[in-house]
């Protein structure tokens, strides 16, 4: 059986450390006995807290966990909960040298929600793919900005580095493991008799587009204004550009420094955001709600949402409609 630790900090969301538990521990287990079937645990599970003490979680309650970090010999997989961010400074003298002695000997590492944060103040996710709660991305990348941050990813692995986005993301993180250590089957299994979905990969339908105007280019965010409130008409990006006195190609450099995405690109984002609100809060027909937010071929508009976000504004509105 692979040896499973869960590191339970304090502050955390209760269920990113008892969810993995539950999924790890009845993996090879709960659907063997629905089906007769004697059972074959694939996982050891534990719960580690940096000083052996029980961890408080964010909503009060107490976790008691089987030991603290000092007492794990070996481990084939630690999973860091999520955490609270004003506690995490307090954690790096004893966790992250023992994240770092772990993972040189060969143990994965892997993350749920904030617990990122600390994943990467190790340095091991410098030039590699991350995710953590989209909410919380502006911060992370303020803070460690050599990670290559994908909040839009539900899941991202690097081997033996994986991280899981929002707090929830705790049963795909696991069950994608399990897949990747015992196989498709196994985690299928595991899956069906917990009544988990299998192969959630993105965040984005629930993500709220982040304005990007944390900058101080006046100019540029004069456009900005001026696209969101006029996004439902036809914009010419020449005329944009032409508008504050720019060549369109100096003013593509500047609005792209200045947020991280293209004039065009911040437009589209914009709509999507705005179709997104219609689709949730309104009745109106998919081509109504195209031509409410600037696109009058809804077929462009139906792949400009599915490109964005993942899934169709028909699926999206099934999901979140009010």
């Amino acid at each position: 059986m692979k040896k499973v630790t869960i590191l339970a900090l304090d502050g955390t969301i209760g269920s990113t450390v008892t969810g993995p538990v539950d999924i790890f521990s009845q993996a090879g287990v709960l659907w063997n006995q629905i089906c007769g079937v004697k059972p074959n645990p694939c996982f050891q599970v534990a719960i580690a807290t940096v000083d052996g003490k029980p961890a408080r979680c964010v909503n009060g309650v107490l976790i008691q966990p089987h030991f603290s970090i000092e007492e794990v010999k070996e481990t084939d997989l630690v999973i860091i909960s999520a955490e609270d961010l004003d506690f995490l400074e307090g954690t790096y003298p004893s966790t992250t040298p023992w994240l770092l002695k772990h993972f040189e000997a060969g143990s994965t590492l892997a993350s749920v929600c904030t617990g990122a944060f600390l994943l990467a103040e190790t340095g091991l996710l410098n030039g590699k793919r991350a995710t953590t709660h989209w909410g919380f991305a502006p911060l992370f990348r303020t803070r460690y900005p050599q990670v290559d941050l994908r909040p839009e990813c539900l899941i991202t692995d690097e081997g033996n580095l994986l991280c899981g986005g929002g707090a929830f993301s705790y049963f795909d993180l696991s069950l994608y493991i399990v897949e990747r250590t015992c196989g498709f089957e196994i985690a299928a299994q595991c899956g069906r008799a917990l009544l988990l979905d299998m192969g959630r990969r993105s965040q984005l339908p629930y993500a709220i587009f982040e304005y990007q105007k944390h900058h101080k280019d006046e100019q540029i965010l004069k456009s900005q204004t001026f696209m969101e409130r006029n996004y439902s008409k036809q914009i010419s990006m020449d005329h944009l550009a032409a508008d504050v006195g720019m060549s369109f190609r100096n003013f593509k450099r500047r609005f792209r420094k200045a947020t991280g995405d293209s004039p065009l690109a911040y437009l589209q984002r914009y709509r999507i955001e705005a179709a997104k609100r219609l689709l949730e809060n309104t009745g109106d027909s998919i081509s109504e709600i195209s031509c409410q937010v600037g696109y009058e071929d809804v077929g462009f508009f139906r792949r400009v949402f599915k490109r964005y976000l993942g899934i169709t504004p028909n699926e999206y509105r099934g999901r979140l409609r009010k």
